[in-house]
C-alpha cells in the first residue's frame, strides 16, 4: 500500500502511519447530481452530462475528505446510485424488469430485480471510475464493492434456487472485479456485509468463505465493513428492537479472525456494541466507526477521540483505522462535511497523544 500522508501547515505532504482515517463508503451527492438525503435518487443529468457530473462530484468528495484530514480517501460512492444495485446492473443474468417483492436483511420488504439466469460480468464495472480517483490524489485510495451475500439478499432468485450457489457466484464476478480495481491503483479494496449481522449461521457456514473468494489472489489490502446500515427509517426502527447491547458482532468475529481478510469494519459511536467485541478479531486491523451516520448530530474531536481511546485498549494503536459507522449517502452535504472534520480533528487529538 502507498504510503499513508497527510498535509502539515506548509501544505507539504508528511508521513503518517499511525490512525489512519476513511469513511465507509457513501457520501452525500451535490443537490445538483441528485436529490439529497435519499437513497436510490435518479440523476437529474443525462448523457454526456451526466458523465462529467459524476466525475466532478467524484473531484468534490476527494475534496471534503482531503480538507477535513481524512488519509485514505474513496471516490464517495458518487457515480452510483447504490451500493449493491449499481454493480448487479452491470451483470448478466439479472432482469430488472422483472421484480419481486423480497425482505431485505431481515427486517424490511422491498421490490428487487429477479435473476433469470447465470450470472456474469461481461465487462468491468467501476474500473474506469477508480482510475479516475487514482488520478485525482496521491493518497491511498479504498474502493467499495458488494460482498456476495450482501448481494444475494438484495434479489430475488429464481434461477439458481440457492443462497449458497449464487454467492459463490457472486463471489468470482467480485474477485474478476477486484483484480482489475487493484491494478487501476486501488489500495484496499472493502466489501460491504451489512447481512453478517443478521444471516449468521450462514455467514460462518458459507458466507465467510465466499468472502475470502472474492478476495482471492489479491496484493491490495482487503476489508469487510459490517455495519446494522444507513441511518434510515427501516433501520433505526430495527435498531430499536436489538436490545441495550448490540452483540451481533460475537457471531462472526472469531471466524473473521481466522480468515484472510486483513481490515474489520464495524460501528461504535453510539452504537451500543460492547468495546470489547473488538478483542475478538485481535491481530486484524480494525476500522472503528466513531462517527455516527444515524443522526444530524455532528459530533465533536473530542467526542470522536473518546471512542478511539477506549478502542485503543482492544486493538493495537498501529491496526486502528478511526472511520465512520457507515456510509453517509442520506445525510446532508454540510452536516456530512462537519462529520468527516470531526473525525479529522479527533484522530488527530488521539494520534498526538500517543506520539508524546
Amino acid at each position: 500500500m502507498r504510503p499513508l500522508t497527510d498535509t502539515n501547515t506548509t501544505g507539504v505532504p508528511s508521513m503518517t502511519t499511525l490512525l489512519p482515517t476513511t469513511t465507509a463508503g457513501s457520501l452525500p451527492k451535490p443537490s445538483w447530481l441528485a436529490q439529497p438525503e435519499t437513497l436510490w435518487s435518479p440523476w437529474k443529468l443525462e448523457g454526456a452530462e451526466l458523465a462529467a457530473g459524476k466525475q466532478d462530484a467524484l473531484r468534490l468528495a476527494v475534496d471534503d475528505q482531503r480538507q477535513a484530514g481524512i488519509d485514505i480517501v474513496g471516490d464517495g460512492e458518487q457515480t452510483r446510485q447504490h451500493f449493491v444495485t449499481t454493480f448487479v446492473e452491470h451483470l448478466t443474468g439479472v432482469d430488472f424488469a422483472r421484480r419481486e417483492v423480497v425482505r431485505i436483511r431481515d427486517r424490511y420488504d422491498a421490490s428487487v430485480p429477479t435473476v433469470t439466469g447465470a450470472v456474469s460480468r461481461p465487462r468491468p464495472v467501476f474500473v474506469e471510475d477508480a482510475r479516475f480517483l487514482r488520478a485525482q490524489t496521491d493518497q491511498p485510495i479504498k474502493w467499495t464493492l458488494p460482498g456476495p451475500m450482501t448481494m444475494i439478499d438484495t434479489l430475488h432468485d429464481a434461477h439458481y434456487r440457492s443462497r449458497e450457489k449464487l454467492a459463490w457466484e457472486f463471489a468470482t464476478i467480485l474477485n474478476q472485479e477486484a483484480r482489475e480495481l487493484e491494478a487501476a491503483g486501488v489500495d484496499i479494496i472493502q466489501f460491504d456485509e451489512p447481512a453478517f449481522n443478521v444471516f449468521f449461521d450462514e455467514a460462518n457456514d458459507w458466507g465467510i468463505a465466499t468472502l475470502e473468494r472474492a478476495a482471492e489472489g489479491l496484493t491490495a489490502e482487503t476489508a469487510v465493513h459490517i455495519c446494522y446500515g444507513y441511518g434510515i427509517k427501516a433501520n433505526t426502527d430495527w435498531k430499536k428492537t436489538l436490545g441495550s447491547e448490540w452483540r451481533q458482532y460475537e457471531q462472526t468475529f472469531p471466524n473473521l479472525q481466522k480468515s484472510t481478510i486483513d481490515i474489520i469494519s464495524l460501528e461504535c459511536q453510539n452504537s451500543r456494541v460492547p468495546m470489547e467485541l473488538i478483542e475478538l478479531v485481535r491481530g486484524k486491523k480494525v476500522m472503528v466507526g466513531a462517527i455516527d451516520v444515524a443522526t444530524d448530530h455532528v459530533e465533536t474531536p473530542e467526542q470522536v477521540a473518546d471512542i478511539l481511546r477506549k478502542a485503543l485498549a482492544f486493538v493495537d494503536a498501529d491496526k486502528l483505522y478511526p472511520a465512520t459507522n457507515c456510509g453517509m449517502a442520506p445525510l446532508t452535504r454540510g452536516v456530512a462535511t462537519g462529520k468527516l472534520r470531526a473525525l479529522g480533528a479527533g484522530a488527530a487529538i488521539v494520534r498526538e497523544e500517543l506520539l508524546a
